[in-house]
Parts: structure tokens; sequence; C-alpha cells
């Protein structure tokens, strides 16, 4: 029913940016929050950050002042403008979407993307 479809991922060298994308695909009247995680190998997933329908975001504290995120409400759609990036940056970026909306129906299930390559290296 959902599809999110990510992009914008690659290799960077530190210092760099990176913008992903992310769009959600289907029948879809809204969605309250869409946001981005990341797992790097080894670890957990984490979330890097988050922005409701009313605008409020939250980020990691490990991205706050380099990571911004924006949302195009009527395309269902979410970025992730990465700058200065840290080696430490490196992961799957997975794309989240929580309480979407179709035909009236409410679904609060996340629902996720298949993850796109970011890697930080010199």
């Amino acid at each position: 029913q959902v599809q999110l479809v990510e992009s914008g991922g690659g290799v960077v060298q530190p210092g760099g940016s990176l913008r992903l994308s992310c769009v959600a695909s289907g029948s879809i009247s809204s969605i309250n929050v869409m946001g981005w995680y990341r797992q790097a190998p080894g670890q957990e997933r984490e979330m890097v950050a988050v922005e409701t329908r009313t605008g409020s975001t939250n980020f990691a504290e490990s991205v706050k002042d380099r990571f911004t995120i924006s949302r195009d409400y009527a395309k269902n759609t979410v970025y992730l403008q990465m700058n200065s990036l840290k080696p430490e940056d490196t992961a799957v970026y997975y794309c989240n979407a929580v309480g979407v909306v179709i035909a009236d129906a409410f679904y609060g299930m996340p629902y996720w993307g298949q993850g796109t390559q970011v890697t930080v290296s010199s």
C-alpha cells in the first residue's frame, strides 16, 4: 500500500554535503511524521531527524547544526540536507513514515524505505 523510496546517497569526503530524498507512494491523503534513521555496521538503528505535519522537528544531538530536514507535503516527500559530514556519519540511511492516512483510514504502524548508503571517507 505504501512504498518509501530513498535516493541521494553516495560517497563524500569529510566536510562535504549530501541531500537525501524520500518519496512516499500510494493513495496517501496525509502522513503525520516523516523522517530519517540510520544504522552503521554493528550498531542499532538510530533516529537522525523527524518532522511532524505541524512542522515540529527533532534531531539527534550528533547532527544538530549540521543536518536539516524538510518536507513537501503535496508530494509526500521528505529531504535530509547533510552538511559538514564526518566519517562517523557513515551508515545506511532509512526513510520512515508514521501515521499514514489512506482513504480516511489511519495506519499507525511505521513504514520503512529500503535504505541508501552514505559513506564519508577521504
